[in-house]
């Protein structure tokens, strides 16, 4: 008896018929490539000699990755690569903007300084304690959060970077890192719980975790959905993420107390992760709560400038005043959230690129200071101009690009900013952006006048200038990036506005995750 022939399943329904076209797998390169080198590492840990060449070879290659997926972006748009085949919103996506794939770049510029920087920083315990690979893993976390397009997938990679962090952050063992580890933690994980609690909740009112699946349902869904029940939740988590007032106390409690390359990486990157996740969820996913929200947000963010700006000025220590002045940058950040304008959406995006590179490059300049002068206080450093002419001039550079001065890369967002809040009406916001620049450009000026200008105290023995490549060269090649773009900030202010309209009009992102006939 023959047997009777199987039914024809169309399997196009439900998978992408069509192969993956080599140009889309590079969206999840700068992921794969992070994980794959920090296996390697693993791999020799025993030979970590090696770690140092291999981890700045990958990193190099993750800039010149991510440089070619911004460059894909900014000629044709958004794409998506959904895995397993499966079509969307089924199928975890991995979604590049402008947004994303500008700071994911922004990111691995700050992370291969660090990791040249860490050559002279890093001593063979540190090496042997993992420090490359958690460098690696923090990066295919930073890479994820920047470039997923699913939800619950950002809290995943947030759970990445996490997790490499806490390694990073404990490195040495020192009572004082475990210390400042504990309130890292501690801090980090309640925002994180919090956040996936939210995305359950999303979850159970959309019945998807796909960004451009939600964007495009949030105008249909009940009108007694609590939608804004959702949106002061996750913007509390990622207030937490970002340090922003009242619940950024953990960040100046901890982000002094590792070796400060790792301070560096911190203050460069993972602030920036939960306002890149409060613009993508708020302005794209959001925009009417976001507007119920504004003024609560606004009064956040003055708050967390001013009272950044003036922790700022009353420390001792300056890795603790450079975490004040995270903390004032963020809330900079959030005074553009609260604004919501396309211009100021484009400031936020403008100064959170400038934030990575100049907070990274402020970290190691502090550093390489403190090895000059053999202390971390101002009460404790002084001629350092007299000891090393060249290396001060570099550093009063980064301190005009920390308080957003002109000629130099932070004034342009800042200025961007300040018009967007004066253009509908907000000055006592306006007033807050220019009083809090104006109390960072004090305590720089402290920094300056107390370690470098001020003359060592008599007889006290002179120290040889350090002029050791590894921890000067990536402060120079930072430094001359700043004054670029300071210099020449047209294109950096185009990308940053067809960024911001990318994220106020999400057609061309939803597009790219269901072409026409995917819909579901």
């Amino acid at each position: 008896m023959a047997a009777s022939a199987s039914p024809t399943l169309d399997l196009s329904a439900a998978l992408v018929m069509q192969p993956t076209a080599f140009a889309d797998w590079l969206i999840v390169l700068p992921v794969a490539l992070c994980i794959s080198v920090g296996a390697v590492l693993v791999m020799v840990r025993h030979s970590t000699r090696l770690h140092a060449a291999i981890a700045i070879l990958g990193l190099f290659l993750l800039v010149v990755i991510d440089a070619v997926l911004l460059w894909k972006v900014a000629i044709h748009g958004p794409f998506t690569m959904v895995m397993g085949r499966w079509l969307p919103p089924f199928g975890i996506a991995f979604t590049a903007d402008l947004t994303g794939a500008a700071l994911a770049l922004a990111g691995a510029i700050a992370a291969l300084a660090c990791a040249i920087y860490a050559i002279s920083d890093i001593d063979d315990v540190g090496q042997r304690y993992g420090f490359y690979p958690f460098l690696m893993l923090l990066m295919a976390g930073v890479s994820g959060a920047f470039l997923t397009g699913d939800i619950f997938n950002l809290y995943v990679w947030f759970e990445v970077l996490l997790i490499s962090s806490f390694g990073l952050i404990v490195l040495g063992s020192t009572k004082e890192q475990i210390d400042g580890a504990l309130k890292y933690a501690v801090l980090n994980l309640i925002g994180t719980t919090l956040f996936l609690i939210t995305v359950g909740y999303l979850y159970a009112i959309f019945s998807t975790l796909n960004m451009a699946d939600i964007s495009r349902r949030v105008t249909t869904v009940d009108s007694e959905a609590p939608l804004m029940t959702l949106a002061a939740l996750f913007t509390l988590a990622f207030a937490m993420k970002a340090a922003a007032f009242p619940v950024n106390f953990w960040l100046p409690a901890s982000y002094h107390t590792p070796k400060i390359v790792v301070s560096a990486l911190f203050g460069g990157l993972l602030t920036k992760v939960g306002i890149y996740a409060l613009l993508r969820v708020m302005i794209m996913l959001f925009p009417v709560q976001r507007e119920e929200l504004s003024f609560v947000i606004a009064i956040v963010a003055a708050l967390t400038m001013i009272l950044g700006a003036m922790g700022a000025l009353a420390q001792n220590d300056i890795r603790r005043m450079l975490g004040y002045v995270v903390i004032s940058g963020i809330g900079t950040l959030l005074a553009g959230v609260a604004i919501g304008s396309p211009s100021a959406i484009g400031g936020v995006v403008f100064y959170a690129l400038n934030s990575v590179v100049v907070m990274t490059a402020l970290y190691l300049v502090i550093g390489h200071a403190a090895r000059l002068g053999g202390a971390w206080t101002l009460s404790d450093l002084s001629g350092l101009y007299a000891r090393a002419p060249w290396f001060s001039g570099l550093a009063l550079a980064l301190f005009f690009a920390g308080s957003g001065l002109p000629p130099f890369s932070g004034f342009w967002p800042k200025a961007m900013l300040t018009k967007s809040a004066i253009d509908i009406g907000a000055w006592w916001l306006a007033a807050s952006i220019l009083i809090s620049g104006f109390l960072c450009t004090i305590a720089f000026a402290r920094i300056f006048l107390l370690c470098f200008w001020r003359p060592s105290p008599a007889g006290m023995k002179a120290v040889v200038a350090d002029t050791n490549p590894p921890s000067f060269a990536p402060v120079v090649a930072l430094t001359l990036v700043i004054i670029g773009v300071g210099l020449f900030p047209e294109q950096i202010m185009k990308l940053s506005q067809q960024a911001a309209d990318g994220l106020s009009d999400p057609s061309a992102y939803i597009r790219s995750v269901f072409p026409e006939g995917t819909a579901r």
